[in-house]
């Protein structure tokens, strides 16, 4: 079973949060659709902005707590090495996926960042 491990964010990139998912759009339609569940609305965590796939739940749990623990510069610094220009990345997680299975790159957030 596939895992996710991403990162959203607000649309100011105020706060950052990581998390854990296998299935990344049913998470994502819940972050948009409850728009102040961890901040004011001001701060709306509904921007993808990397994300990861796992093979396992136990490579997904070591790369999330990894993740987890990064500061804020080197979550940033992740970010920007697969998108650079911080897109929201959900806008098109549907058409990359079909994409991505047919590729099998390691990291979907490059396939991301090419559209």
């Amino acid at each position: 079973m596939k895992k996710y491990v991403y990162i959203v964010t607000d649309s100011n990139r105020t706060s950052m949060h990581v998390g854990m998912s296998d299935d990344l759009t049913k998470t994502l339609a819940f972050y948009k659709s409850m728009p102040s569940l961890f901040f004011d609305q001001g701060q709306q965590l509904s921007r993808l902005v990397y994300f990861e796939e796992q093979k396992s739940e136990e490579l997904a749990l070591r790369r999330f707590k990894a993740i987890s623990h990064f500061t804020r510069l080197q979550k940033e610094k992740l970010v920007r090495n697969y998108n650079p220009d911080w897109l929201d990345l959900s806008k098109n997680f549907g058409v990359v996926s079909a994409i991505q299975s047919t590729a099998q790159q390691p990291n979907q957030a490059r396939l991301f960042a090419s559209l």
